[in-house]
């Protein structure tokens, strides 16, 4: 979950902060990966210098100001989500390794084997300052290193003697003009300068300096110079012709733009969000699906569809599962990722498994992509970063474009990876002709409507905001919906859980009946998403009565209605209007007064919404 950055530039005819600026410029956009302690280190004369703190970035910002750095060609930087060991000074990275300090480490990930490699390694003589595994990680590549005299070989070969994901980025006083890198399933991507070369754990850390990239994969050693990078695999072999590309996104859609946070921005950002994940996809009255690898053969022979995906991602896949039933007309299972492959679950060659998630990097979620692949199963990536781990990993990929997601709580690509399925969905219908043309034209038609409508929603906030301001001293809200509400209901509870602190549940409310109501009491803040009255099958008049039963005994009602549903109206304390839409679509429209609720609520409460506490926005550990 750490982020991490390197830097290798020009070798500094004067005395120059440029390494560790860059450094920390980068963990600046980084720091939604962690936010419990940050730590950088340069070479400078013969000598690893670092500074490190516990607590957030600006803590490292105060100590470098008491501590100037002379010159330096390279730097490494680290914001960390704590693993091994408590949020300390100690604990923080970079670590130092070899018996003289001679190297520094950041890493991310969890190494699986620290116990039994730092038993060995204190039998050696060496030292350990702290509780972290990573520590041991950094004795182990300045053993390699005294041993084989050369840095490149010896992270060859301390990756293979660590068991577990990581990352890892590394500098040694031999070699004052390079870091080191590796990866095995955690991210890391390069930068491609003029004259300077990055390293990061996304694309955030170094955008502002080249839209230029280069994919690292599994087991794979990075070497970078300020004019250089080279690749080798775990034997040792030059990889001759890395994946490179450019990143569609600049500098300033990583930064709030005006906002009060982040959270706010990406909100706000939604309409266009959507509307970039759907462009371009209807060519010739078919919709087509550039990343789509797999063969459409192959697609009509799948007898069954697994989401696995987790949190938010996991409310996508709830949403994508009522979609891709109706439109396609085979059974879909959505599973919690982490579950997935510890249950023993039935995965043929003919199951297809859809992997949402927003960095691609999500451990549950990439374990559970291999576990499937190892079945046999055909599996599509719905993502948002390119050149991350799951997509690259799966036989298909479909890409939200949604742009950078900075907080932690997701918003935009929630909306995007929605609007995804729906895409997959009607994509499938079109292949296994469960649809005609025409008709798969006429729902793209309307899904292409959406963002204006998306946008008439966060053109009206205000009484959500105030709504949620006079309610900053709640401890408790609850929500409930049916069919795509019910998703929803989870989303919204899921998001002030996130950054509100509070208790917040999201219920089927044809369950209400089935417990939850004993919950509720004089003054209880309840949120209901009230389906459209004018569906084929409408469930509205059952949501009704739930608003009815749950005011009966005192609830707070917070409606969410589409415009013109007057039937509401006896029933609610507060009416919350979206535009009419088809049914199936409604979530992309009624989730948001929730996103929009929590933000403010938290906001009030005078919490940070973008970087809540023990949660970092990327879980790259199991």
């Amino acid at each position: 979950m750490c982020g991490i950055v390197g830097y290798a530039g020009p070798a500094a005819a004067s005395p120059s902060s440029r390494p560790i600026d860059v450094a920390l410029q980068g963990l600046s956009r980084l720091e939604y990966r962690g936010y419990d302690s940050a730590g950088i280190a340069v070479l400078d004369n013969g000598s690893v210098l670092q500074a490190k703190r516990a607590g957030k970035l600006q803590n490292l910002r105060n100590a470098l100001g008491e501590q100037p750095v002379t010159t330096s060609r390279v730097a490494i930087g680290h914001t960390r989500w704590a693993t091994h060991g408590g949020p300390t000074d100690e604990n923080a990275h970079p670590h130092r390794g070899g018996r003289e300090g001679e190297l520094a480490l950041v890493h991310n990930g969890i190494i699986e084997n620290f116990h039994a490699l730092r038993t060995e390694l204190e039998e050696e003589g060496y030292t350990f300052t702290s509780q972290t595994d990573s520590e041991v990680a950094a004795h182990v590549l300045a053993r390699d290193m005294e041993q084989c005299g050369d840095l490149t070989e010896a992270m060859r070969r301390t990756v293979g003697r660590l068991e577990g994901a990581f990352t890892l980025l590394a500098i040694h006083r031999d070699a004052p003009d390079t870091v080191v890198a590796a990866r095995r399933n955690s991210p890391l991507v390069v930068g491609l300068g003029d004259g300077e070369n990055f390293l990061g754990s996304d694309v955030a850390a170094f955008v502002d300096a080249t839209t230029q990239a280069m994919e690292i994969g599994q087991d794979q050693v990075v070497t970078v110079t300020a004019d250089t990078v080279r690749v080798i695999d775990a034997d040792g072999a030059e990889v001759a012709d890395p994946t490179r590309y450019t990143i569609e996104w600049d500098a300033t859609a990583a930064q709030k733009g005006g906002h009060p946070s982040f959270m706010a921005k990406e909100i706000q950002e939604q309409a266009d969000a959507v509307r970039s994940t759907l462009m371009g996809r209807m060519q010739d009255g078919l919709l087509t699906l550039d990343e789509m690898q797999i063969d459409e053969a192959v697609l009509r022979t799948i007898d069954k569809i697994v989401v696995v995906a987790c949190g938010t991602a996991a409310n996508a896949g709830a949403v994508a599962k009522y979609a891709i039933e109706h439109w396609c007309r085979i059974p879909v299972e959505v599973e919690l990722a982490h579950e997935f492959r510890y249950r023993d679950p039935v995965v043929t060659e003919k199951t297809l498994v859809v992997a949402i998630s927003q960095s691609g990097e999500t451990m549950d979620t990439l374990m559970a992509v291999r576990h499937a692949r190892e079945q046999g199963a055909k599996v599509i990536a719905l993502c948002n970063t390119r050149g991350s781990t799951i997509p690259r990993e799966s036989d298909a990929a479909l890409y939200l474009h949604v742009g950078p997601e900075i907080a932690v709580a997701s918003t935009k690509a929630y909306l995007g990876q929605i609007a995804s399925c729906y895409l997959l969905g009607l994509f499938l219908a079109q292949v296994r002709h469960t649809f005609f043309p025409d008709e798969i034209a006429a729902l793209m038609a309307d899904l292409e409507e959406l963002p204006d409508k998306i946008q008439e929603v966060l053109d009206n906030t205000e009484q959500v905001a105030e709504l949620a301001r006079s309610m900053k001293d709640a401890t408790s809200v609850l929500f409930l919906g049916r069919h795509v509400g019910y998703p929803t209901a989870m989303e919204g509870a899921l998001k002030l859980k996130e950054i509100a602190y509070i208790h917040a549940e999201g219920f089927a409310a044809g369950e209400l009946k089935h417990g939850p109501i004993a919950l509720v009491e004089e003054g209880q803040p309840v949120f209901v998403i009230v389906p459209s009255p004018h569906g084929r099958h409408s469930l509205h008049s059952k949501v009704v009565s739930n608003i009815q039963e749950v005011r009966a005994r005192g609830a707070r009602t917070l409606v969410i209605a589409e415009e013109g549903d007057d039937d509401v109206l006896p029933y609610a304390d507060h009416v919350i209007r979206v535009p009419q839409t088809r049914v199936l679509f409604a979530a992309l429209l009624t989730v948001i007064p929730l996103q929009i609720f929590a933000c403010e609520l938290a906001t009030a409460k005078g919490l940070d919404v973008d970087q809540p506490r023990n949660l970092a926005k990327s879980v790259t550990v199991e």
